[in-house]
């Protein structure tokens, strides 16, 4: 990693040393939190990520023959979405847990997988299209993830990336309010997590703004890269082409 990657390392306090140590604690964090996450979601976000998700799923607009992978798609709430006949829909997760919430439902036309974003298990240039949905801020290496994803990718792909971001300074004291000391008591009353929503809340806030991460995108690989803001910029979408 250098660069801008490394920088991030730094930033995240994530060395090569402890990624491992960094990555139990983020399985744990989603384990405990498994069972009510897309519950805290909507408790979170005021319903208003399922707008986003429905936003990103139309910029996709995946196609017949097309193979879609959500990356770190955990319950497939997004997955689902975009199945049809035709298309390969695949989640990858390394949480067992939150994949089992998603087959629970009985979602169709979805594929579950074990994987990580830092060593995704897939061929070179075999998917069309990649979604990542409030996960990439959770790796333990990032640029090592965006170098994965660029390899999966067949040439002419594109990744799409929805994840928070830095809001328009008038809504940024209301936001960090409702961040900071609203969803911590609500992961302790709903979710019965309060230290988990601790660390999501703390990984919202160093994760890089948005032309941060537009060039963390280009350094491993990514060209045509642009981002969308959603609701003032308190979320983003993040488009690279392969």
């Amino acid at each position: 990693m250098s660069g801008k990657g490394e920088q991030l390392s730094q930033t995240f306090g994530c060395s090569r040393v402890d990624e491992q140590e960094r990555e139990k604690k983020i399985r744990a964090v989603f384990k405990a939190v498994a069972p009510r996450y897309d519950l805290m979601n909507d408790m979170m976000s005021f319903g208003i990520h399922r707008l986003w998700k429905r936003r990103l799923v139309n910029m996709v607009a995946p196609q017949t023959g097309e193979v879609v992978v959500d990356l770190a798609g955990g319950t497939g709430d997004i997955a689902e979405k975009m199945a049809a006949k035709g298309r390969s829909i695949i989640v990858i997760d390394p949480s067992k847990e939150m994949m089992a919430e998603g087959e629970r439902r009985g979602i169709k036309g979805v594929e579950f997988r074990v994987g990580t974003g830092e060593s995704i298990p897939l061929s070179d240039q075999s998917v069309d299209r990649l979604t990542i949905s409030f996960g990439i801020r959770n790796m333990t290496n990032m640029g090592q993830a965006l170098r994965e994803i660029n390899r999966v990718l067949k040439p002419g792909g594109k990744m799409y990336c929805l994840e928070f971001s830095r809001p328009h300074w008038l809504i940024k004291p209301l936001y960090d309010l409702h961040s900071f000391y609203l969803i911590p008591r609500l992961g302790a009353w709903i979710a019965k997590a309060p230290i988990a929503y601790n660390y999501l809340v703390e990984s919202i806030r160093r994760f890089p703004d948005q032309k941060e991460m537009k060039g963390l995108m280009e350094e491993a690989g990514f060209t045509n890269v642009s981002y969308r803001n959603l609701t003032f910029g308190i979320a983003a979408i993040h488009i690279g082409e392969k």
